[in-house]
């Protein structure tokens, strides 16, 4: 854990820190051995120096959004398509509204289910399955 995402979370508008807070300890406590850092001025966590998990505070400040860089994959219905590749988001309004099982369930998927980030540029833009 970094103090850099500490202090991301501290620096939210005050209905948005204990989602941010609950969503760093339960990442935290899911994937052992994982790196962490702001990336893009958010916080994520890597394995292997691949992306795996990140969350953010979009420009309305209204909610948080966590996003699996390799959620799409998940078979999840709860989770969202985000962009162009296999990324999936879920949103936050509170942190009443985080289902601890749910969360932690696409965080042990997030394991075993991995596109390869890390190397997105070397491969020329063509995502590779790592594992799952």
């Amino acid at each position: 854990m970094t103090n850099e995402i500490i202090d991301y979370n501290k620096a939210q508008p005050a209905n948005l820190k204990k989602i941010c807070q609950t969503l760093m300890n339960e990442i935290n406590s899911s994937l052992d051995g994982a790196t962490s850092k702001l990336y893009h001025r958010n916080p994520a966590w890597f394995l292997d120096g691949n992306p795996i998990v990140a969350y953010y505070v979009p420009a309305s400040k209204d909610h948080v959004k966590i996003m699996f860089w390799s959620g799409q994959s998940f078979d999840e219905p709860s989770l969202e398509v985000e962009g162009s590749f296999k990324a999936a988001i879920a949103s936050y309004s509170s942190a009443e509204d985080i289902d601890i099982d749910q969360l932690n369930r696409w965080l042990e998927k997030s394991k075993v289910t991995q596109w390869d980030y890390k190397n997105i540029v070397k491969n020329r833009g063509v995502l590779n399955k790592l594992v799952g």
